[in-house]
């Protein structure tokens, strides 16, 4: 048994974009040593951790400032024969939140680590508020060019066969060391806060499918 191929049917597509200063800040502390004896390199990078960490928890603050540890890594150095001739590590700490104050005055107050990245984003609440924004407009702009298309072609309404929703951003990109992070270095603690900027994301939503005319 055959079934007749659907007629009348329109594929279309639209989107919408909102566009949000972004109010998640992820700052990346790290610290790197190195020496003959992997022992004591480990042992120097958990204590600049430990430190970094001791600090950090007094600023802790659920949604606010949060805090986590990131990679930590111990390698070999090899001379020109191939052989070791000493050991590296690094260890990372991570601040991050909405609280933009509380967390680059915390990096500041951190003199065991160095700021590495910075990267601002959009929070988990942010994202899905704007997204719901675009996705309505999006919705409302597929709604009216279904209409309009099928007025357009001679028919009165459509119904809605299918649709897929697609959602992106863009405008979070991480930036390495800025401005006076370059001066906070072991020997030089940071007297003042780490200066940041927040910049802008655009939320997308795209709504295509199909429907058919009647």
């Amino acid at each position: 048994m055959s079934w007749a191929q659907p007629q009348n049917v329109l594929q279309l597509s639209s989107s919408g974009s909102v566009e949000v200063v972004q109010d998640w800040l992820s700052l990346t502390l790290s610290a790197t040593r190195d020496g003959a004896d992997p022992a004591l390199v480990q042992s120097q990078l958990r204590t600049a951790l430990d430190v970094a960490l001791l600090e950090a928890r007094k600023a802790v603050q659920a949604g606010q400032v949060e805090t986590r540890t990131g990679a930590f890594t111990l390698y070999p150095r090899y001379n020109r024969d191939g052989k070791i001739s000493g050991w590296q590590g690094s260890a990372e700490l991570v601040l991050e939140g909405r609280d933009i104050p509380r967390l680059t005055a915390t990096a500041g107050r951190i003199q065991s680590l160095n700021v590495t990245q910075v990267q601002f984003s959009l929070s988990r609440e942010q994202r899905a508020r704007v997204e719901g924004e675009a996705q309505a407009l999006a919705v409302e702009k597929f709604k009216a060019r279904a209409s309009e298309l099928s007025r357009q072609f001679g028919f009165s309404n459509y119904v809605l066969r299918e649709v897929n929703v697609s959602a992106s951003d863009s405008g979070s990109m991480p930036r390495p060391r800025m401005m006076a992070m370059e001066a906070k270095v072991a020997s030089a603690p940071m007297s003042a806060d780490l200066p940041v900027e927040a910049g802008r994301s655009t939320v997308s939503v795209n709504v295509s499918g199909s429907v058919q005319m009647r």
